[in-house]
């Protein structure tokens, strides 16, 4: 059996599933044209359901992932993606292709485009600070690190927390797994470079040398490496009894 069209697909569904929807996305790879062959389809519905919730199912072989709103509860939705920096609700209605809409979308849409621009709220010293010392904790595992099985594994973690210290502090967006690269593709294509080198540095010749050095860097403007000092939680107890 042939694959129908992604679009063909998602019509198709909606008209069966959500004949009397308000408004429907295609959104995700596929519209982007990044899909693979494992690649789903990502619909956004908006229609009178009381809550908001989501399922997968599989149309003319294709495997889809919906998200159904009204229009209200995708507001805090779009807070969420604000709060986390992951604006995955606001991207999929700002870059989906519209396969149908009522006067109220355009609306959505422009919240979400705004959204997306505005950009996600500077840390403040505090979380700086702490981001700053759960990061150099991990730094510091990984340069005293003699096992390479646990290296492989707090590499991950590095990456993870290093990525989301460079964008945060800068007020960009973040993400997990490849969104994560992506963002930092999107924002610093040179540092998304060097970051990708580093890692193929420790995979391939185990040489934990250029992430440490990057780490350093990131770390520099706001003061390096931070363990001395670092408390949490200490004020609430200064005073009282041990």
């Amino acid at each position: 059996m042939i694959k129908q069209t992604a679009i063909e697909t998602a019509e198709n569904f909606i008209e069966a599933s959500f004949p009397r929807c308000a408004s429907a996305v295609l959104a995700g790879s596929v519209v982007r044209g990044e899909a693979t062959a494992t690649s789903d389809l990502d619909i956004v519905i908006f229609t009178t359901c009381r809550e908001s919730y989501r399922y997968s199912c599989i149309k003319d072989d294709w495997p889809i992932e919906v998200f159904v709103h009204n229009y209200n509860s995708y507001r805090a939705f779009l807070q969420s993606d604000y709060e986390r920096a992951k604006p995955s609700l606001a991207k999929m209605i700002t870059e989906g292709i519209i396969l149908k809409e009522d006067g109220m979308f355009k609306k959505i849409k422009k919240e979400a485009a705004d959204l997306l621009y505005l950009g996600t709220a500077l840390w403040d010293a505090n979380t700086i600070e702490m981001k700053r010392y759960f990061l150099t904790d991990v730094l510091d595992d990984l340069s005293g690190c003699k096992d390479r099985a646990e290296g492989v594994f707090i590499v991950q973690t590095l990456v993870e927390r290093l990525g989301e210290f460079y964008l945060r502090t800068k007020g960009q967006w973040i993400g997990d797994s490849k969104w994560l690269l992506r963002a930092l593709k999107t924002y610093d294509p040179h540092f998304a470079s060097k970051l990708t080198d580093s890692l193929e540095e420790y995979y391939k010749k185990n040489s934990k040398a250029g992430l440490i050095a990057l780490t350093y860097e990131v770390l520099l403007p706001y003061g390096g490496r931070l363990f001395a000092g670092f408390s949490l939680g200490k004020e609430k107890h200064e005073g009282g009894a041990e």
